[in-house]
């Protein structure tokens, strides 16, 4: 059997992607425009095609690349102005994301999620299930820290001390189920509040552009039980997959020990700092200004704006401009110019012309709306695959479907939520989701773990589409 080097592999990579990127822009250039299309839509795609396949490839930064992007699109003649073809880096998400990211930099920086972290190491062995202990603390964690990765890194550490503590060793079937859901289960958790990652503050952008205006309350109220009800369903399945399951609050008491029969010391959580104190006070006011504004009309980044602004006041000093270097910049930069292409896919009716072509060819007229919303939540999962980053995954493929779904009658608001829950559940490969690719990594799964796991909750995502969609979101919006 002929094994491939890493280098290999990595060479192969760069080469398709350069070369696929190329291909599109030359389709641009010498191409005769299919019938209907017009140069300028052409442009768009090509560009399009160029930037995808690179950020797919990842052959250069996400930074380079997405501003190759926007600059083809003014230097093609696809709009007039390079303003035009910058104008995604002028909305309002661009900057709330960078505002969230710099949020979870502070409550990193002063160690509040080390401090939430510990206070779970602190509980005596047996007083609860272990991994539903784990699963509980992330899913709370989530609501003052909108990174999943944070949060997979801030607990993997605490998984293996629990595991010392209990006395069960690595690679036990506890450490596995943790590892579960530190990668698979904890990003679930980040779409139940609007503001609680990129991934939700995409989609809630996206379906307000499409016409349907939707406030942090009426999101927290929309997501926050079926967020919870597929939690528990992949938590519950984390927990049991593994034959000699998880300890029971009993057997974690019985080997809560070193093995000599003395029981173990466990740390003491640490009282809270003067700091951290401090940033929790700041976010749990930005949370009861994005709840009283959902009612008199504050936009949403408003809070996020005053919250970053006092955390990097001279006096106090949390946020420093070291903070805003670390940023994910990468992730900006792609959702910056994403939005640059989709006003230039709307500008030169490129969007419309792709909704009408594959009309035409998908026979959605003689599909019921079920069927209609089945296969187009399937394309989002399809496409899903391709992407390191579901936040990324949404903005190439939710204009898209909400197109479809406007020209179908289909809910536009009930198919963003639903696209979220299946594209931010979907994870069959390692390199999907950051924080799989972490666990994976400092942790006792395999591929196929990650790949067997990552259907289960794809699984219970459509599940869960399919019972909020029918049941819950109907009888919420009568009464909303």
């Amino acid at each position: 059997m002929v094994t491939v080097s890493p280098a290999s592999r990595r060479a192969i990579r760069q080469g398709v992607g350069i070369g696929g990127a190329l291909a599109s822009i030359l389709w641009t250039a010498v191409a005769t425009p299919p019938a209907g299309m017009t140069p300028a839509m052409q442009t768009v795609f090509g560009v399009f095609g160029f930037v995808l396949v690179l950020w797919l490839t990842a052959v250069i930064p996400y930074v380079v690349s997405s501003t190759l992007g926007v600059t083809l699109l003014f230097a093609l003649g696809a709009v007039e102005t390079y303003q035009a073809a910058t104008a995604g880096f002028a909305s309002t998400i661009v900057f709330f994301l960078l505002l969230v990211f710099l949020l979870g930099e502070a409550i990193r920086k002063v160690d509040l999620d080390s401090w939430f972290a510990s206070r779970l190491v602190a509980r005596e062995p047996g007083e609860a299930d272990p991994v539903r202990l784990v699963a509980l603390n992330v899913l709370a964690l989530a609501f003052v820290m909108p990174s999943a990765v944070a949060r997979a890194i801030t607990f993997i550490p605490v998984v293996r001390e629990m595991a010392d503590a209990y006395g069960l060793g690595r690679g036990s079937a506890f450490e596995r189920s943790s590892f579960l859901v530190i990668g698979h289960v904890n990003p679930i958790a980040s779409m139940a509040l609007m503001t609680g990652g990129g991934m939700a503050i995409v989609t809630s952008n996206l379906i307000r552009r499409a016409g349907r205006s939707v406030t942090w309350v009426e999101w927290g109220v929309l997501m926050i039980p079926p967020v919870l009800l597929l939690y528990g369903l992949t938590t519950l399945t984390a927990e049991y997959r593994y034959a000699d399951g998880s300890p029971t609050r009993a057997a974690a008491s019985a080997t809560a020990s070193d093995g000599s029969g003395e029981t173990v010391d466990v740390d003491v959580a640490p009282a809270l700092t003067t700091e951290q104190r401090f940033v929790g006070t700041v976010l749990l006011g930005a949370v009861v200004l994005w709840i009283v504004g959902s009612f008199v009309g504050v936009p949403t980044i408003v809070p996020a704006v005053l919250a970053v602004a006092v955390l990097s006041l001279p006096r106090i000093g949390v946020l420093a401009s070291e903070d805003v270097a670390s940023v994910s910049w990468g992730i900006l930069f792609v959702v910056g110019a994403m939005f640059s292409i989709l006003d230039a896919m709307q500008s030169t009716g490129a969007l419309a012309f792709l909704v009408e072509t594959t009309t035409g060819l998908v026979p959605f007229a003689a599909f019921s709306m079920w069927q209609s919303v089945a296969v187009l939540l399937a394309l989002a999962a399809f496409v899903r695959i391709f992407f390191s980053t579901a936040s990324a995954a949404i903005v190439v493929t939710l204009p898209v479907l909400l197109q479809f779904g406007s020209r179908m009658g289909i809910n536009q608001l009930y198919l963003g939520l639903s696209t979220l829950i299946v594209v931010g559940s979907t994870t069959i490969f390692p390199f999907n989701t950051t924080s799989v690719l972490v666990s994976l990594d400092r942790g006792p799964l395999s591929t196929v773990d990650v790949v067997s796991f990552g259907l289960v909750t794809l699984g219970y995502a459509t599940l869960v589409v399919a019972v909020s969609w029918l049941v819950y979101w109907p009888t919420v919006t009568s009464l909303l």
